[in-house]
């Protein structure tokens, strides 16, 4: 991070770590509590220079270019109150090198801050590893799923990363738990995606009627278990299923708008799901949205070797899947 002077011009060095960025996600990175649109306004104004020359926010940095900054003021409000809020925290590790970091997201925790929400695993990381020269996230989570989250030690990690992403290449299994019995001929959902706004300026997706209109999205399903019986019927819950969902394609809420277009929707998804079943699962114990990554396969991004990472499922849902199976009077048989 770096210390800004109100009085004076400052200059930075780009380091071969940073090289590849669009400068004004270089500047927000490096210029801790200054707000983006500040930083957007000095860049549009041609306060910062890069090379000398006047730059856009969009234009990409190399090592060793020379960015001027002018003098930016930083009011006691943008520094150490928010980062004195951020609690430093460490979570459970399930893979960790020079590059690459992977730990175990427990559900509740966003990945960043924004939208409302102070801080996320991001900033808690950071602010724990105060030391640690960088640390991104290289995808996301929704707050609610918990499970495998990456992280990149390293721009050049995070940068071939992105590429197998985008490549489709890492391998991606969630388990889900859905409300209802999952329809045995569909093995897999190919229904594009729509981004939308809801009626609270939430982040909503769903299936796109126009598919040419909508972000192409696949996911492939199996049945793990079924769960049934008085008991259940006696709450107003008529089944539910264990499934397996392994992603083809990397979309927001992708499996969670692809479980409903099957009129399947997640156990406790607040968004997506019944509000009714919901409250109904949640007096008998589940108290949150039952969705977990649990596998990850990816080639490592410095090495090439295959990395084959697993998760279990949080203690909470193992619980709850052991309270299924005795009100269902049903054993682990599996589909």
């Amino acid at each position: 991070m770096t210390v800004l002077s109100k009085d004076s011009v400052q200059f930075l060095s780009v380091c071969a770590e940073s090289a590849g960025q669009r400068l004004d996600n270089y500047l927000i990175r490096e210029l801790k509590g200054v707000p983006k649109s500040h930083i957007q306004r000095i860049i549009r104004s041609g306060e910062v220079r890069l090379n000398k020359k006047r730059c856009k926010g969009t234009d990409r940095i190399a090592a060793n270019d020379q960015i001027r900054l002018p003098p930016i003021r930083v009011a006691s409000s943008h520094t150490s109150e928010p980062t004195l809020a951020i609690p430093a925290q460490e979570f459970a590790i399930v893979y960790e090198d020079d590059v690459l970091l992977v730990i175990n997201k427990p559900s509740g925790i966003a990945v960043h801050g924004g939208s409302g929400i102070s801080f996320g695993v991001i900033e808690q990381l950071r602010r724990a590893r105060p030391k640690a020269r960088y640390l991104e996230l290289v995808h996301r989570l929704d707050k609610d799923t918990s499970g495998l989250l990456m992280i990149a030690k390293k721009r050049s990690a995070l940068v071939k990363l992105h590429e197998s992403i985008r490549q489709n290449h890492p391998h991606k299994v969630y388990l889900a738990l859905a409300v209802g019995i999952w329809p045995e001929k569909v093995r897999q959902v190919k229904c594009p995606l729509l981004k939308y706004t809801g009626a609270q300026g939430e982040k909503m997706v769903r299936i796109a009627s126009n598919p040419q209109e909508g972000q192409r999205a696949h996911t492939q399903f199996r049945v793990l278990q079924h769960y049934a019986g008085d008991r259940l019927h006696a709450v107003g819950i008529k089944a539910l299923t264990l499934m397996e969902a392994t992603l083809k394609t990397g979309r927001t809420h992708q499996i969670r708008v692809h479980m409903q277009s099957q009129l399947c929707p997640i156990a406790g998804d607040e968004r997506y799901g019944d509000y009714q079943i919901n409250r109904r699962l949640h007096k008998i114990g589940l108290k949150r949205m039952f969705l977990h990554a649990a596998e990850l396969t990816l080639a490592h991004p410095v090495s090439g070797d295959i990395l084959q990472l697993t998760a279990p499922l949080p203690d909470e849902l193992q619980q709850f899947l052991h309270h299924l199976s005795v009100v269902s009077g049903q054993s682990s048989q599996q589909s």
